[in-house]
């Protein structure tokens, strides 16, 4: 089942909503969307109500409990790196709480090269294990979802602590690792990927956050307006 079966789903309730009833609900529909080659189930539902005229107010709630059950996975794929005569980077563990605060235990190594003897020969300048701590906030950008992230901690000793706290080194971990999982939830929640282009347009994104789904099971609460015609409606339906 593709998100394309939510969204006609949604676009029938919007369709409805904006003859002026009441506010409809949109039952849970189960969407799996690969990542990396990771399959990963989201739950989505909510409610469209009649709000200014010609638009419907659309309040969406996404579960992401399974996204947080194979983060380590999905996370690795995107940050993890191995460059011969650079540095080496692993996730080796990776939890997300509902309140957005990211820990990701990883493996750090540098490494030089130097030629001798005709051969050039890798050699390990630093290296260890270390925590990161990152707080992740959502937020709309250009009618898509975005993460800012700020580093909360570091528990890491010695050089390696040293290395993942320093501008160029730990900056870009904090930023590969918020961009991994900004990547993962975009491509779960992009609302619009399977629409036309004109009709992508009719949905706007005006607020997003993180929420509690009890347990400590992340969701993402989504609310916006949809703007759609009678006859963009017939086109979602054909497709």
């Amino acid at each position: 089942m593709r998100l394309l079966t939510a969204l006609l789903l949604a676009a029938a309730c919007v369709a409805q909503a904006q003859t002026g009833g009441p506010t409809l609900k949109i039952p849970p529909v189960k969407v799996s969307v690969n990542l990396d080659q990771q399959p990963i189930q989201i739950t989505l539902w909510g409610t469209v109500s009649p709000a200014a005229s010609g638009t419907s107010a659309l309040a969406l709630t996404v579960d992401l409990g399974d996204l947080q059950e194979h983060l380590t996975p999905v996370l690795a794929a995107q940050v993890n790196r191995s460059d011969r005569c650079g540095d080496r980077l692993s996730v080796e563990h990776a939890v997300i709480t509902p309140s957005g605060v990211l820990t990701a235990n990883v493996n750090f190594e540098r490494y030089g090269c130097v030629k001798a003897f005709g051969k050039e020969i890798a050699k390990r300048l630093v290296g260890g294990h270390g925590v990161i701590e990152i707080s992740l906030t959502p937020s709309v950008e250009e009618n898509g979802i975005a993460l800012a992230a700020e580093v909360r901690r570091v528990d890491a000793d010695g050089s390696i602590g040293e290395v993942l706290r320093s501008r160029s080194v730990g900056d870009s971990i904090r930023q590969d690792i918020a961009d991994g999982v900004q990547s993962a939830i975009q491509k779960l929640t992009n609302l619009k990927s399977a629409l036309p282009a004109e009709i992508g347009k009719a949905v706007t994104i005006q607020t997003v956050e993180f929420a509690d789904g009890g347990s400590g099971r992340l969701w993402l609460n989504i609310a916006g307006e949809a703007r759609l015609t009678a006859d963009q409606l017939r086109v979602v339906a054909g497709r």
